[in-house]
């Protein structure tokens, strides 16, 4: 994917000659709606958004975008008004003809994306920098004045509808308590932080029936006392896992490790290392599929919004387990009963074991990608190349969930039974977003 499109179209001002419709060689160009959406993952990732929050912020961003390319293409797509919850009829175009749709996509998007993340005007520089690029090449004040218009009316209605979601609510809610109960979730180093979002569950879901709609089977009881018990190998599979790592693994744990806040300590020295999401992660494979497929703008805004949805509502159903059943982390039981002084290759994010919220959201944004562009849709995640990671083939986005799913395994922070189950429960959630929003007549 092109990550400094921008730029290069901004050359052509200079170098090309500009005719009429000039303007839609850019706004046209499905790689400029990428690029706007890696510019809010640079937004979210600066600003530490948690990955359960940034679903939050690039759910909403991709609806409205994907709303104004419906007012576009009212014969190829549908409105997803009165299919998700609480979203009313939106507001339609006035004067179709002095709209440029793919441009009202992505100033929505851009409007969007800047109001559900901080601060404010975060996004401004960037689309000033769009206006200006698309005057220069021939469109007109009147054009962008009747788009900036509709694009703000979409924007302003999903930015109303979001704020119904109970997400202020649970900003005040009360804090996780922790019990020092055996198998019970403990603050894990280096940071100790408190539990994250422990009121996640408690947002409104945009497909799902509620929250606890696919709750999965209890996990493995806790007993580290019976050697032969499940749970004591489990936990042994962990720690020698770790322990013998091959290369190959190390780079799949590091490739799907998308930690946005890594606390890196080195004596009293203190420093952070910033990634992407794992919602972040697959806005971006959503880009590189459809560059990879040849996929139009609008195909482009369709995956970007059914995705997010996929994801958001994943993220929900996970929390609600993840809290339902408070389980311990193997670091915490390798460093009590084994060794104080293990550490798995990746650092523990601050929230129970149980069940894996990346594996989960990663095979539902695999299902709703597979609905998209098929089950055969062999491409390079690149995603991770300006992090300094190399990238990885897959030959699907099955196969790419399944990689998550050893990756969480590998880093040593789930236990293996607890991916298989995330990803089964994921699946589930994606299957039940991509059968039941019609978005593509």
């Amino acid at each position: 994917m092109k990550k400094y499109f921008l730029i290069a179209f901004a050359s052509i001002v200079f170098f090309a000659c500009n005719t009429a419709n000039d303007y839609k060689k850019i706004t046209q160009d499905p790689s400029l709606y990428a690029n706007t959406v890696h510019e809010l993952n640079q937004v979210v990732m600066g600003n530490n958004f948690s990955p359960i929050v940034a679903s939050r912020n690039y759910v909403y961003a991709a609806i409205a975008g994907y709303e104004a390319t419906v007012a576009g293409s009212p014969n190829q797509y549908q409105s997803l008004a009165g299919q998700l919850k609480g979203l009313t009829k939106l507001p339609l175009p006035e004067d179709t003809s002095n709209i440029d749709f793919q441009f009202a996509s992505i100033l929505a998007f851009s409007m969007v994306g800047q109001a559900v993340t901080f601060p404010e005007g975060s996004m401004q520089h960037y689309t000033d920098s769009l206006k200006k690029l698309v005057i220069a090449h021939g469109m007109s004040k009147t054009m962008l004045s009747a788009t900036e218009k509709f694009s703000k009316k979409i924007g302003t209605a999903i930015i109303a509808w979001s704020k119904k979601d109970n997400y202020p609510q649970t900003r005040n809610a009360e804090k996780y308590t922790v019990k020092n109960i055996p198998g019970r979730w403990v603050p894990t180093p280096p940071m100790y932080a408190s539990a994250a979002e422990p009121h996640w569950m408690e947002i409104r879901t945009m497909v799902l029936d509620s929250a606890s709609q696919f709750r999965p089977l209890p996990p493995v009881a806790f007993n580290i006392t019976d050697k032969k018990s499940e749970y004591y190998i489990n936990v042994l599979l962990v720690k020698n896992a770790v322990d013998s790592l091959t290369e190959e693994q190390k780079h799949i744990a590091n490739f799907w490790d998308d930690n946005p806040f890594k606390m890196n300590v080195n004596g009293h020295v203190m420093s952070s290392t910033k990634k992407f999401s794992p919602p972040g992660h697959w806005m971006s494979i959503v880009g590189i599929a459809n560059q990879t497929a040849h996929g139009d703008f609008e195909t482009l805004t369709y995956a970007y919004a059914k995705t997010a949805i996929a994801v958001f509502d994943a993220f929900i159903h996970c929390w609600d387990a993840k809290y339902a059943y408070n389980m311990v982390r193997p670091e915490t039981v390798i460093n009590k009963y084994f060794d104080a002084n293990w550490r798995p290759l990746l650092q523990t994010p601050a929230f129970p074991e149980y069940t894996c919220g990346h594996s989960t959201i990663s095979s539902s944004a695999a299902e709703a990608l597979t609905s998209i562009y098929g089950d055969n849709m062999a491409y390079t995640d690149s995603t991770e190349l300006e992090f300094g990671i190399a990238s990885r083939h897959f030959t699907s986005f099955r196969q790419a969930a399944d990689e998550n799913n050893w990756a969480r395994f590998y880093g040593g922070l789930h236990f293996h039974n607890s991916c298989i189950t995330s990803t089964a429960q994921g699946r589930l959630v994606g299957n039940w977003v991509v059968s039941h929003l019609k978005m593509k007549k």
